[in-house]
């Protein structure tokens, strides 16, 4: 959406407008954050290269934490979003169309994660190799956390319905979610193109549900 207001040229972009001198500031805080990663980039440069006074960049962002934030929270949310969503999903269902469906709704909702990570690539480059020392360092691990409780709640279902296995720890039950989530990502760290990137994470999917069924006693 296009309007004009007291002749500078506005846009909506993630529900929020922007204009010029934001876009350059942005722009510019892009480059710097994705060359030298949160902790070392420079405030100062970003607002030089930007051609803006520091006075200006202070009437739209407070602080290089909030700057990183308008780069990459957006994208954060959604990600965490579609996860949380396939989920829910997932547990309104019986035990059994849980089992039947589980390995359907996982991978459309990976897929669909995969596409909206390479939509907004540099986004996710930040998230995932230049946010240590700001609270998106724990993104990955908020996945993590989401996939551990959500396993533990299908075993449970699994008890309630009488289906008999070894327990699992929930120590495993991390180091395996960690590992998925680590190995997933690893697509935007080696910069694979997404084609590659796809099949890639179909072979992992396969991979960890095989595992899964092992641990479990049941067909995916």
């Amino acid at each position: 959406m296009i309007t004009v207001l007291a002749n500078i040229v506005i846009y909506c972009k993630g529900g929020l407008y922007l204009n010029d001198t934001q876009e350059k500031i942005l722009s510019c805080a892009m480059d710097e954050f994705l060359e030298k990663g949160f902790l070392n980039a420079s405030l100062r440069h970003i607002v030089k290269k930007a051609g803006v006074t520091t006075g200006a960049f202070y009437r739209y962002y407070d602080s290089k934490e909030i700057l990183f934030e308008a780069l990459v929270d957006e994208h954060a949310q959604h990600i965490l979003d579609l996860y949380d969503q396939a989920v829910d999903n997932l547990e309104k269902l019986s035990g059994n169309n849980q089992t039947r469906q589980m390995a359907d709704i996982t991978d459309d909702c990976i897929m669909l994660m995969l596409d909206y990570v390479y939509d907004h690539y540099d986004a996710f480059k930040l998230l995932l190799q230049c946010s240590k020392g700001t609270q998106y360092d724990q993104f990955t691990h908020q996945l993590v956390m989401r996939e551990v409780k959500s396993t533990q709640n299908y075993i449970k279902t699994l008890n309630d319905m009488g289906h008999h296995m070894n327990p699992i720890s929930d120590n495993l039950i991390h180091i395996i979610a960690s590992g998925m989530f680590s190995s997933m990502f690893e697509v935007v760290i080696h910069d694979m193109p997404l084609s590659d990137a796809k099949e890639y994470v179909k072979q992992l999917r396969r991979f960890y549900s095989a595992g899964w069924e092992e641990l479990l006693g049941v067909l995916f």
